[in-house]
């Protein structure tokens, strides 16, 4: 688990972006999928290309299940009994009998491909992972074990605030795991490594090395701990990384999309595009599915903020010079969002309160003024963008609400679905008026399953923490929330989190956190699916109906049927889009 929403640092930076920029900034969608006859989608008249059938669970309140599902160029032509689509198959129609149940493919509303690419393939040393620290040391130490003598040990995602005592991985611990290979671990927030001192000699970081500006290398007596602090810090002891290859790229975009897919996901939103290489981010992504169709539909957040771009106005015209413009590219990627980070981490005490962290003077801080938010908020509008905002905090929730009230009545797009991404601390009067300003939240679950318990007791208070993640105020509100991963803030497990908004009960304690803010198993399943859908502007998606895709996994339970207490248990054997397999277990 981490915080990747946020700028991204100049360790990815530097690490990451020459190998993508090597696409350049050719945008050249293609168009899988596209309709060869000319069958209007919907209409009865047509032969199946594909008829499904089995247990299907649609998604659709109207009608939950079905036992036969037609499709032709990828889109559903009917949903019902067998009798029902009689008459709609030929000799050329293919039967696909599947070994369990038929779900809506899954949507993953805010996710990370990027900033998760650096650390794709290190050592996992998560809370989930290691729930004691002493799990942490043994994984290390397995680790180091395994790896060459010489060759770096890299591990991620440590987490010192759900352990007690929040400690540090020390110099002197990491030299007792391994003094010949060189070892460094990430803290989630990626603010800070830890490292032995085989990995500072490499580093050529001594005792003696100055402080980096805007960084520090913690010493104890005059002497290094192990611990640096911030970018520049970080970057110098990951100076002699070797850099990836563009052919290292796309396979770790695969490899993630594969991840997601293997959750039951069909359609995901990049959240942060741009904030590495610019616009050679989605030209990217289009050569990648050219070459060989994607495992996932992939929408992305243009990020309000590039290299080289002075101001707002300025990234917004280099998206559209390069024909990155609302809603372009194809099925499969599509430009949707402008993306703006109003605060910081809440575990990481950045996040932005009307109230102080516990046992601090201060309650974090917005990322801009007043002023530079609307301008930024401007830019993005001005060229017809669903607005994505980052709002942590509650200060920040009222931040941005307070310029959307002023700003969205003047826009003038009143579909466009703007969206504030986590909205973690939320008041009710704030939840009423996102609802008549036309925002809607899209909530990280997992705040409430991992962090909620050092929430309550050390970073927010009871009385706070009660306010995160408010699923059931949001849907009393009147809003159409959504639930994601901020992968690889977590992992993409979406049925993980719609337990969690059913059940709302801690890992640290099995206690529930504020139970009025529990949901229905329904309401719940919406939120990954029909709500999500509509949230990134996928409205042919997240039911299975007439008219809309054919974008569906194979699951081993119905959700909609079983108990939520198994929701994450649930195996997924197979994800198809269009009808056309995906992932396959």
């Amino acid at each position: 688990m981490s915080d990747t929403c946020t700028a991204a640092t100049p360790l990815s930076r530097d690490h990451l972006a020459p190998a993508i920029a090597a696409a350049g900034v050719t945008i050249a969608p293609a168009h899988h999928g596209a309709p060869s006859r000319s069958d209007e989608p919907g209409t009865t008249t047509a032969t199946a290309d594909l008829l499904i059938v089995g247990r299907i669970a649609t998604g659709d309140p109207a009608a939950p299940r079905a036992e036969a599902m037609a499709v032709r160029d990828g889109r559903i032509l009917a949903v019902g009994s067998a009798a029902d689509l009689d008459g709609l198959t030929g000799p050329a129609t293919k039967i696909l009998s599947p070994d369990g149940v038929v779900i809506p493919g899954l949507i993953e509303p805010h996710a990370h491909i990027w900033v998760s690419l650096l650390t794709l393939e290190w050592t996992d040393v998560s809370h989930a992972a290691c729930p004691r620290f002493d799990d942490v040391v043994s994984v290390l130490t397995a680790a180091a074990q395994a790896t060459p003598a010489g060759q770096y040990v890299l591990a991620k995602l440590f987490d010192p605030s759900l352990y007690p005592g929040e400690p540090a991985l020390t110099r002197d611990i990491l030299d007792r795991v391994a003094l010949d290979r060189p070892i460094v671990v990430l803290n989630a927030s990626m603010h800070f490594a830890y490292a032995n001192s085989a990995a500072l000699d490499a580093a050529g970081i001594t005792d003696a090395t100055p402080q980096p500006s805007g960084g520090t290398l913690e010493k104890r007596d005059g002497r290094l701990t192990g611990v640096v602090g911030e970018s520049p810090a970080v970057t110098m002891l990951l100076a002699n990384l070797p850099r990836p290859t563009a052919a290292d790229v796309g396979r770790g975009i695969r490899q993630v999309l594969n991840e997601f897919a293997a959750a039951g996901v069909t359609s995901m939103r990049e959240a942060m595009t741009g904030t590495l290489a610019g616009v050679s981010e989605v030209a990217l992504l289009h050569q990648l599915n050219g070459a060989e169709r994607l495992p996932v539909r992939v929408s992305t957040a243009q990020f309000s903020s590039l290299a080289g771009c002075a101001t707002p106005a300025e990234v917004a015209q280099a998206w559209k010079a390069a024909g990155v413009t609302p809603f372009s590219g194809d099925g499969m990627v599509r430009a949707d969002a402008w993306k703006i980070v109003a605060d910081g981490s809440n575990q990481g005490r950045s996040g932005y309160f009307l109230q102080p962290y516990l046992g601090e003077t201060s309650g974090g801080h917005a990322n801009w003024t007043p002023e530079s938010l609307r301008e930024v908020m401007r830019a993005g509008l001005d060229d017809g963008w669903q607005l994505m905002i980052h709002t942590n905090g509650d200060a920040a929730v009222e931040f941005a609400l307070q310029a959307a009230e002023e700003l969205l009545p003047r826009c003038g797009q009143n579909d466009l679905r703007h969206r504030f991404e986590h909205a973690s601390v939320t008041t009710d009067d704030q939840l009423v008026r996102m609802a008549a300003a036309g925002v809607s939240p899209s909530f990280l679950m997992d705040h409430v399953y991992y962090w909620g318990a050092a929430f309550r007791d050390t970073i927010l208070g009871p009385e706070r923490a009660a306010r995160l993640d408010r699923l059931a105020s949001a849907y009393r509100a009147g809003l159409r929330p959504s639930l994601h991963s901020d992968y690889n803030v977590t992992t993409v497990r979406p049925l993980r989190s719609a337990r969690t908004a059913v059940l709302r009960r801690l890992e640290a304690d099995a206690t529930v956190l504020a139970p009025e803010e529990r949901v229905s198993p329904a309401q719940a399943l919406s939120a990954i699916t029909a709500d999500a859908a509509w949230q990134i502007h996928a409205d042919d998606r997240g039911t299975l109906s007439a008219g809309r895709r054919a974008d569906f996994a194979v699951v081993d339970s119905d959700p909609w049927t079983s108990d939520p207490e198994s929701w994450d248990r649930i195996a997924v054997h197979a994800t198809y889009i269009d009808g056309v397999p995906a992932f396959s277990a």
